[in-house]
């Protein structure tokens, strides 16, 4: 990063230009060390990924419709669970944000030329393709498709024929990637803040990837051992979890659960800082309480690697420690209402613009505390006893992951595809597309928690006919999200090619430094380093609304 630094600081900006254009075509995209370039490909490669386990779970739902065999048998059913778990969580939600949106934005909006070290920041990319690379080869390579579910529980991920060492490799693949993602925004926060840009002048959406940047490197680490474990133990018969090998299949949970638990803050608090962007903006008012904010990203990071075991009340565990973690999660629910409140509280007497950015993260707060209330509920010892894994837990996890990460990546796509690609999508057809995903999801995943409350088992492929109703409800919710979802990436890929020109630099009237910069942004980001004088939302209160864009 110092010789790109001296390069901008002593060169003119052709100079600049030149140094980074030394490669043409396909190769100045995969050998290109911008951020923004980078960010580029993330994205193309995650929303292409997130297709496929959109697909898997629409194969899923189809297969759920009715009692018995519909479309195929238990093995496919459980390869196609598998997949869509290990595709949707460890390439589309977790690296979603920070991978795309972090990469392009991150440096920009706090007045850096690129992230702290360019070159890793090009290899986590690298490992991240890879990784999904080796998760499709699992699939056509003698043994055929994992059929584990993506904890890959013990003892039946030792003992399975499918190809677990290939899918263990890419999953290890692709958390190292993160590692080293987290690790660059780590160290670009801290050296490269632009002069004036103290820790409470930085926009919440970097406080969010600050917080993330540590959970991803001090908690990844755990599951990529305990995954090389699993490797060692089915290559070698080394009895580490297996029971009939003198292993303990608990220990593997807890290993596991350690980072999967944090995990879910890796997808959940980029989203909120995306949302903490937004509404502000399309409000045309102060964020209110901003150090709150701030810092209760930081105390989900805590307290959200402190709660693991609650994944496991049902293992046996003691009286104490069953108490301690209960509390532990009702504990770590108070950050997280702290950024609701304070979201709720910017938008009361704001001069709302619901375009769809803003629909998007409304959608968000309402889909987030459905998910968050159910993890409480779930939180309390002898109701946990009696939902564990019943559909209940489903319902809950895909109102926490997709209705906050993947919301969340689709309302950042709203907000900042244009300013990256310098072309806006249909608007009219955006709401359209909003409205029936958010009646899709709902219709989809709601009966989840009726079922499991009734007591249907997850991770079934047959079930009793009495909860035939809720699956073909489901399932009929799974079409209309799905037409949804389809629409908008339409829409958002019409505007790529035939898209209405953006030529104004502040697109939404935002506050933060990605909107002082050309659209798209140049090469070196900024004319000349900015220096921050004022906080990032210092929105007047007569200020008017920004013309709505046709």
């Amino acid at each position: 990063m110092a010789s790109d630094a001296a390069a901008v600081h002593s060169n003119s900006y052709e100079t600049y230009l030149d140094y980074k254009g030394k490669h043409k075509g396909i190769f100045a995209w995969i050998l290109s060390t911008d951020h923004k370039r980078i960010g580029i490909l993330y994205m193309v490669a995650l929303l292409s990924w997130f297709l496929v386990g959109m697909a898997l779970g629409g194969l899923i739902r189809l297969e759920l419709l009715t009692p018995g065999r519909t479309i195929v048998g238990p093995q496919t059913y459980n390869a196609f669970f598998t997949l869509h778990g290990v595709i949707m969580l460890f390439i589309f939600v977790i690296p979603g944000i920070p991978a795309v949106f972090g990469n392009f934005f991150l440096p920009i909006m706090i007045g850096a030329e690129d992230v702290a070290f360019p070159r890793i920041n090009l290899l986590s990319w690298y490992l991240y393709i890879i990784g999904g690379i080796l998760i499709i080869l699992a699939i056509f390579l003698p043994g055929g498709a994992p059929d584990t579910g993506w904890t890959f529980y013990i003892p039946y991920s030792i003992r399975t024929s499918t190809n677990m060492i290939i899918t263990l490799t890419a999953v290890f693949l692709l958390g190292f990637s993160s590692i080293l993602t987290g690790l660059n925004f780590i160290t670009t926060i801290h050296r490269l803040r632009a002069p004036g840009m103290d820790w409470f002048k930085m926009p919440l959406f970097s406080w969010a990837l600050y917080a993330t940047g540590w959970i991803q490197v001090i908690v990844t680490p755990i599951i990529g051992i305990t995954l090389l474990l699993v490797i060692i133990e089915r290559v070698f018969g080394v009895g580490i979890f297996d029971p009939a090998l003198g292993g303990d299949p608990i220990l593997f949970q807890h290993l596991f659960w350690i980072y999967s638990h944090p995990a879910v803050y890796i997808m959940a608090v980029p989203a909120m800082g995306v949302i903490s962007e937004i509404i502000p903006t399309f409000s045309r008012r102060t964020i209110f309480g901003y150090k709150f904010i701030a810092y209760s990203s930081l105390a989900i990071a805590l307290f959200g690697s402190l709660v693991w075991a609650h994944h496991m009340f049902a293992v046996g565990m003691s009286d104490s420690a069953e108490f301690i973690f209960s509390l532990l999660t009702f504990m770590v629910a108070i950050p997280s209402a702290i950024k609701v409140f304070n979201w709720t509280a910017t938008l009361y007497k704001g001069s709302i613009q619901l375009d769809p950015p803003m629909l998007y993260s409304l959608a968000f707060i309402f889909l987030f505390s459905i998910g968050g209330l159910t993890g409480i509920i779930q939180g309390a010892l002898s109701v946990d006893i009696h939902l564990t894994d019943t559909y209940f837990i489903v319902g809950h996890i895909h109102y926490v992951v997709f209705g906050t990460a993947g919301f969340g990546i689709f309302a950042a796509l709203h907000y900042w595809l244009p300013k990256m690609i310098g072309k806006i999508y249909n608007m009219k057809t955006a709401k359209v597309a909003f409205w029936i995903t958010f009646i899709g999801f709902n219709i989809l995943y709601f009966p989840f928690f009726i079922m499991g409350w009734l007591g249907m088992p997850r991770r079934s492929y047959d079930y009793l006919p009495e909860y035939q109703v809720y699956h073909v409800i489901s399932t009929v919710g799974s079409w209309i999200m799905i037409s949804g979802i389809l629409l908008m990436f339409y829409n958002l890929l019409k505007s790529v090619y035939t898209g209405k020109r953006v030529t104004e630099r502040n697109l939404w009237g935002g506050e933060t430094l990605e909107w002082t910069v050309p659209t798209p942004p140049p090469l070196t980001n900024f004319e000349k380093l900015p220096d921050v004088t004022v906080g990032p939302y210092e929105y007047k209160q007569n200020d008017i609304e920004v013309e709505e864009v046709k």
